[in-house]
């Protein structure tokens, strides 16, 4: 089994370096280009299902990445797959410096929004499931956010702080683990191997 995570194209948002986690941005112009280029691009993998996030960037990239893939594949929407609620710093620069301090601070939440433990409490127990649920052979693409694509990341690979605060992922890029060879190596390091 594998596993695609792919962050949603850019939007307006994007394009202006702002906080916008679960404000409901659409794709723009070049948003929409680069999710039909990546579709193209994951022609031939074998996509079985697609698990989408709410949100409507991710799902017009999942659309889209569905119709240049020449095959039928189901669009499943996923609540947990939506991107953390930065809550008072919604629309707020990046770089603004207090969006900067807070950031950080992974297991407080952001003032009327969530911390990244909400957001693992979610994702999580869903990677579980979908794990559990699917056959060997499935190729499970997640259409998504970059901070959910960092907690994806954190459940397949051993981050540390910092690797996991500089894990980034650009719009419609996507990165792929293989399951059954990442459960091979756990049980192999849990048994002493």
């Amino acid at each position: 089994m594998k596993i695609v995570v792919i962050r949603h194209g850019t939007t307006d948002w994007n394009d202006k370096n702002l906080a916008q986690g679960s404000t409901d941005n659409p794709l723009n112009e070049r948003g929409m280009e680069q999710a039909r280029i990546t579709g193209k691009r994951l022609r031939g993998m074998g996509i079985t299902k697609i698990y989408s996030s709410p949100l409507i960037r991710a799902r017009q990239t999942s659309q889209i990445i569905a119709q240049e893939l020449e095959q039928e594949v189901p669009i499943i929407n996923e609540p947990a797959l939506r991107e953390q609620d930065f809550g008072i710093f919604e629309g707020v620069l990046r770089s603004d410096k207090q969006y900067q301090a807070e950031k950080h601070k992974y297991f407080k939440r952001f003032k009327n929004g969530e911390s990244f433990l909400d957001v693992a409490a979610r994702v999580y127990p869903f990677l579980d499931d979908l794990i559990e649920k699917s056959e060997d052979e499935d190729v499970i693409l997640l259409s998504c956010h970059g901070g959910i694509c960092r907690m994806v990341a954190s459940y397949f690979e051993d981050l540390d702080n910092d690797a996991f605060a500089s894990y980034f992922v650009k719009n419609c890029e996507a990165k792929s683990f293989d399951v059954k060879k990442i459960k091979k190596i756990k049980k192999g390091v849990a048994e002493g191997g």
